[in-house]
């Protein structure tokens, strides 16, 4: 019998904990089970963790490879049944007496990667109206393999490896980050998602605003509905208005048939206007009218049309900036920031952040190109480390994915690496503070580096504001635009 909340897992964004939580209630109720958990191996700590469970007693269950019913089937690979909770030597009641729940019966079974290793343990507890059987220690076993390969098709997969000397830690599916400007970053996603509240998502170039807004999409309400993007950078300015409205016929030369925009192909869905601080003038008043009504006219057209969308937007520009000279409309910049998520540049986000992204596209890379064999060396982990990433994580994706192509031999060393040269060691960044505090932390470094390391850390805590930075720094804006320019020259 298969899986139907599987098809979840494969969305790209996805909430996890939310994904797998639909999985596991749908196993609940195949098997006629009072509650479900689904365990996956912490390979760092030697421990299972219990990342999606009916158990809102504890937020969390550790347990110790081997200990109780889920780390026997752990350490052992054997699926277990057990009728009642005296009956099994191996049966743990440590999680009972801290919940208050009383476990009666208990079915177990293993998880297992494309190695046939374990990676989890799917369990069940108390039966309803009887004892597990033969026929279900079968019918789990079955649904744990269904949920096997679609977790190896997840950014979980380089986390669940054996040899991983990696915490487990995930979110959102093939966004990788545990830092404490990524986690404010998750926080603003979540809640943003439950909402049609329009998104703006500032950062700068390849941090992964697109991805972040496909999480925002993928994880609200209108998962089911499309998904439309547009360039407002890709396209000539004459060009925008007809790929956002569309045209009626005869509108222009050549215009023998009405034609949809993307804002009619986003209906019901979202539509994600990246770099939006492109768009001419002329057409931010029409999307303006669009944001405050939910009306359009097409090219050439008459009759305004009503739609039910939701907007997701992204800039890498400076708005405040383009609205004080004049070429980004207030009214709009007002309209669009009613949740502003702040992406920070990877060079902010600590080598922890690094590390991971570094071990998940290493790993994606030589699945995808047939190089399992492969090893990255600590010389050429340690000049990825020094390295500045102007280019951000895409230009660490990019990096990585050539030096997998292009190694003749089962190393992959720092020789491989298109660093352009050796890298300048970057200025340390500032460890952020815990949410709620505004702590600076920071390493023996030259003043020069101290100040644009602070400036930094003053910068995403007004959530990429350069105005309100400088009032906080009590500088000119003018002064923080010449040291932030300083530093990139």
């Amino acid at each position: 019998m298969a899986l139907r909340t599987l098809e979840a897992l494969s969305q790209g964004q996805v909430d996890l904990e939310d994904a797998l939580r639909r999985v596991v209630d749908e196993v609940v109720d195949q098997l006629d089970a009072d509650r479900g958990t689904l365990y996956l191996v912490d390979h760092a700590r030697r421990e299972l963790v219990s990342r999606v469970a009916h158990l809102p007693e504890l937020a969390e269950i550790r347990l110790r490879v081997g200990e109780g019913i889920a780390g026997t089937v752990a350490a052992t690979g054997q699926a277990i049944a057990m009728p009642d909770g005296g009956a099994d030597p191996r049966f743990s009641e440590r999680v009972d007496s801290l919940t208050g729940y009383r476990t009666r019966s208990v079915l177990a079974v293993p998880v297992r990667g494309r190695d046939h290793a374990v990676i989890g343990v799917l369990q069940l507890l108390n039966k309803l109206g009887g004892r597990f059987t033969a026929e279900d220690v079968v019918r789990l076993s079955d649904l744990a393999a269904e949920l096997a390969q679609a977790l190896v098709r997840t950014s979980l997969a380089s986390q669940l490896r054996a040899d991983s000397n990696r915490p487990l830690e995930f979110r959102y599916n093939h966004i990788v980050g545990e830092s404490p400007a990524m986690l404010d970053v998750f926080r603003r996603i979540a809640r943003a998602a439950r909402t049609d509240a329009t998104v703006l998502i500032r950062g700068e170039s390849g941090t992964g605003k697109e991805v972040l807004a496909r999480a925002v999409h993928v994880n609200s309400p209108r998962r089911e509905r499309p998904f439309v993007k547009v360039d407002c950078a890709a396209l000539p300015a004459q060009l925008i208005e007809n790929e956002l409205f569309g045209h009626e016929r005869g509108a222009f030369t050549g215009a023998d048939r009405a034609a949809a925009g993307k804002v009619e192909q986003a209906r019901g869905g979202t539509l994600f206007l990246d770099e939006v601080g492109e768009l001419p003038l002329t057409v931010q008043g029409k999307l303006l009218r669009l944001l405050q009504d939910r009306t359009f006219l097409r090219v050439g057209g008459t009759t305004p049309q009503a739609v039910d969308l939701r907007f997701v937007c992204a800039t890498h520009r400076d708005l405040e900036a383009e609205v004080e000279a004049g070429r980004f409309r207030q009214d709009l910049y007002y309209r669009l920031r009613v949740v502003q998520i702040a992406v920070p540049p990877l060079r902010a986000r600590g080598p922890a952040d690094l590390d991971r992204l570094i071990d998940h596209f290493f790993f994606e890379c030589c699945e995808k190109h047939d190089r399992e064999d492969l090893q990255l060396t600590a010389r050429a982990r340690a000049a990825l480390h020094r390295h500045p990433w102007p280019g951000n994580v895409r230009e660490l994706e990019h990096c990585i994915e050539s030096a997998v192509v292009l190694a003749p031999g089962p190393i992959v060393d720092v020789e491989l690496l298109p660093l352009g040269g050796p890298a300048p060691t970057p200025a340390p960044a500032p460890v952020a503070p815990a949410p709620g505090g505004d702590q600076f932390v920071i390493g023996l470094v030259s003043l020069r580096e101290l100040e644009l390391a602070y400036i930094d850390h003053v910068l995403a805590h007004c959530d990429g504001n350069r105005s309100a930075a400088a009032r906080m720094l009590e500088i000119g804006r003018n002064t923080l635009l010449r040291k932030l320019k300083e530093r990139e020259e």
